[in-house]
């Protein structure tokens, strides 16, 4: 017989529900805990396998990246395999996906370490939230997804700090294990008390075609993005891999309108204002995901900050996003949420603006405060994205709005961290030819540089020999610093005129719902 909800409610009486909220927490906290936590650790990683920051992106890009792929499956999963069954299989990939980074002996285990768990986790969350809905009566829901809402985002508030705790402490390695311990948890749990769930009577088809698609997409386009930076962006491969993610993404809109069951329901972004709330979702996950990859980067190599202190960098702004997500929810519920939405966009703008003034010599406090800024700005996004985007669709596309929306912030987490990255990097080397190019017998500045440091080594009793060496690796060392430093101010730069572009979409949400208000009927 078939643990249903219901059958499981008379086994477990009223208290079951409590039962299963913990049960999604449990697994959804692992899933999301995984995206953050292992950021602090990349300075380490790249040291360790003598990687550049072009290739450790992928460790944050790739588990974004198969997050949004596996994202769409849920539907599928449940009516094919059950719920349960589903979320035991995906949790034993993520917790073996956790395992195999914590000890691997190469960059490239890790990253098909983290594209393993991505993959798993773009289905562990969603369905989660679903068992959630199934297990709370409708005048309960709010206040449940409220609760659950609030695990989810701590997971990412404290993931940095932790990750930091366990990078000092005991290695990078840890970072990897520190999901195993919650997903075994969620594996025991899930086998008591997530509904088994009804299977179809006879199994769904598959868009495998859309799905091949939708993957040929982004790895061609991410890929080509990463490559062109290390092998020209006139090169043949690196041209074809652009070529080939530009008709994949066409042959995938055209398959998706043309099948009976998509995938992703291509038409709901013909609802009006519908796609100012997906250009808002794309850029608010290229914001989170992106600022938590460079903001430690940041820190770490510029500032030097081990990375407990880089982690706890985040603590007070995620907290103070917790904390103000409540009362903005009750705003988007009284006032139209494309205004709060917009607002919330020009905080962020604000704080990376801010941001791009940071250097090696800005205190701690001062940079919380402004990072602090920008998670204040997302508590204003988050429910009113939320609310607004579901607002401006009729009651027969609610569900497919909810997972368009987290689709489609998933997709910009994976491209934020990737076009960061890539932005980074070229705008370092730049600076640092830039720099180099005005290293000659004319600078005073530099001159003097080496003169000092030459009087350094040699009170320590280097050799004339050895004093020039020192004082050469001196100025190279400074010169990349200072270029690192220029590079991470465009980048920060370029992510606040990002989000001043997505007040595009805050207009296009208030222009929807005025139509919608105008229309009879809705």
């Amino acid at each position: 017989m078939p643990e249903t909800t219901e059958v499981l409610f008379r086994r477990y009486g009223p208290g079951y529900r409590w039962l299963a909220m913990v049960t999604a927490m449990s697994t959804t906290i692992s899933a999301v805990l995984a995206a953050t936590i292992v950021n602090v650790a990349i300075p380490d990683i790249m040291g360790a396998f003598g990687v550049d920051q072009i290739t450790a992106q992928w460790l944050s890009t790739g588990f974004l990246a198969s997050m949004a792929g596996t994202m769409l499956l849920v539907d599928w999963c449940m009516k094919s395999f059950g719920q349960r069954a589903t979320m035991l299989f995906c949790l034993a990939v993520f917790l073996a996906g956790g395992l195999l980074g914590g000890l691997s002996t190469s960059a490239d285990a890790l990253i098909v370490s983290r594209v393993l768990q991505g993959a798993a986790a773009g289905v562990i969350q969603p369905m989660a939230m679903v068992s959630v809905y199934q297990v709370f009566p409708p005048e309960k829901r709010g206040a449940a997804m409220g609760l659950y809402g609030v695990g989810v985002v701590m997971a990412p508030a404290v993931g940095p700090f932790i990750g930091g705790l366990l990078v000092d402490g005991f290695g990078w390695r840890y970072v990897f294990f520190a999901g195993v311990p919650m997903a075994t948890i969620g594996i025991l749990l899930s086998s008591m008390f997530m509904p088994s769930g009804a299977t179809a009577p006879e199994r769904p088809r598959f868009d495998w075609l859309g799905f091949a698609l939708l993957i040929t997409f982004l790895v061609s386009l991410l890929t080509a993005f990463t490559d062109g930076q290390i092998d020209g962006w006139r090169d043949t491969w690196v041209i074809s891999r652009f070529a080939i993610s530009v008709m994949a993404f066409t042959t995938f809109i055209w398959w998706e309108r043309r099948i009976a069951l998509p995938m992703l329901q291509i038409r709901i972004f013909l609802q009006p204002g519908f796609i100012g709330a997906g250009i808002i979702s794309f850029i608010l996950g290229a914001g989170l995901f992106g600022s938590t990859y460079l903001i430690p980067l940041f820190v770490q190599t510029i500032q030097g900050l081990p990375p407990t202190q880089s982690g706890l960098l985040l603590v007070p702004a995620g907290l103070s996003m917790i904390c103000l997500i409540p009362i903005t929810g009750r705003l988007a519920d009284r006032y139209e949420p494309g205004y709060i939405t917009g607002f919330g966009l020009t905080l962020f703008a604000i704080s990376f603006f801010l941001l791009s003034f940071a250097d090696a010599h800005t205190d701690f406090l001062t940079l919380a405060g402004l990072i602090m800024i920008s998670r204040m700005g997302m508590g204003f996004i988050f429910p009113s994205l939320s609310a607004g985007s579901l607002r401006l669709l009729p009651m027969h596309l609610l569900a497919q709005g909810s997972s368009t929306m987290n689709f489609t912030r998933q997709l910009g987490g994976a491209f934020g961290v990737n076009f960061l990255a890539i932005l980074l990097d070229q705008q370092t080397g730049f600076f640092r030819d830039l720099l180099s190019a005005t290293q000659n017998p004319s600078n005073q500045v530099s001159e003097s540089y080496l003169r000092q440091v030459e009087e350094m080594a040699a009170a320590a009793g280097l050799s004339d020999i050895q004093q020039t060496a020192v004082a050469l690796d001196h100025l190279n060392q400074a010169i990349l610093l200072q270029a690192s430093q220029q590079g991470f101010h465009v980048s920060f730069e370029a992510s606040a005129f990002t989000f001043l572009i997505a007040l595009f979409g805050a207009w296009h949400m208030i222009r929807g719902r005025r139509k919608m208000n105008a229309t009879p009927g809705t």
